[in-house]
């Protein structure tokens, strides 16, 4: 995999990130959770030995899964402490911890250690289940952290959703606009405001101007956007969306 990540790294002339994920561990309370976790380390120091031209390398936990409920061997804290130690890109997905957790914390907790992170961005519903991607609180939270932080140049956005019960060219043109509206509104908003008011302690400001940010007209910048790129506007892409799922899509056996 990472022999074909630098191949097409080189032929588009952009590095390829090539992401090691494994769904590793036991449905029941381990005897010995070291000795799995050493076999890991050996194992992944083998698997990056030598530097591709055109690849990146980066590596991803999860907390659980089927069949792995009790113990994961290659958990969050496992994949912190080898990409810290390796200096290398940690992947953070947002289907792949607790529910109610948020990876949008975890960046600036994790970039003063590991050169770059790579971001797995989904919508998980009760448990990784990888739904489209909405314009939400946490994806708008995703977005102000790597803004505020002057992470866009050390931070890779992936987007890590299907389903197949809507037409997957609108499910990706859905995500990946929604993504974009996240880092625009980001852009747009007065972040060395919001740091002033903070640290001077006026909270109560700092509150009343976050709340007021969310009627701000962005929608206007967007819409500006879009005719500025020469592609349409939002809801007037689906009827080209229908037309191909019309005349392609429908065809297909």
């Amino acid at each position: 995999c990472r022999v074909i990540g630098a191949e097409a790294g080189q032929v588009l002339g952009t590095d390829c990130a090539t992401n090691v994920w494994i769904p590793d561990g036991f449905k029941d309370t381990p005897a010995d959770m070291l000795a799995p976790r050493e076999r890991l380390r050996e194992s992944l120091d083998k698997v990056f030995a030598g530097d591709l031209e055109g690849n990146v390398d980066t590596v991803e936990s999860k907390l659980f899964g089927i069949g792995s409920e009790s113990y994961v061997v290659g958990s969050h804290e496992f994949y912190l402490g080898y990409a810290t130690s390796r200096q290398m890109m940690l992947t953070l997905d947002s289907g792949h911890y607790h529910p109610t957790e948020s990876i949008a914390g975890k960046i600036s907790a994790v970039m003063p250690f590991v050169p770059g992170l790579m971001l797995h961005v989904s919508r998980g519903v009760r448990w990784d289940s990888d739904h489209v991607v909405t314009l939400s609180d946490d994806l708008l939270a995703i977005a102000r952290e790597i803004v505020a932080n002057v992470y866009l140049d050390r931070v890779r956005i992936g987007l890590d959703y299907f389903d197949a019960s809507i037409n997957r060219v609108a499910a990706y043109v859905i995500g990946t606009r929604n993504m974009q509206r996240a880092l625009l509104v980001a852009l747009l908003e007065p972040t060395a405001k919001l740091k002033e008011l903070e640290r001077s302690g006026k909270f109560t400001g700092r509150l009343a101007l976050q709340e007021n940010l969310k009627s701000a007209p962005w929608g206007e910048v967007w819409a500006e956007f879009c005719r500025r790129q020469n592609v349409p506007e939002d809801q007037d892409w689906m009827d080209e969306i229908e037309r191909y799922e019309r005349e392609v899509l429908s065809q297909r056996s």
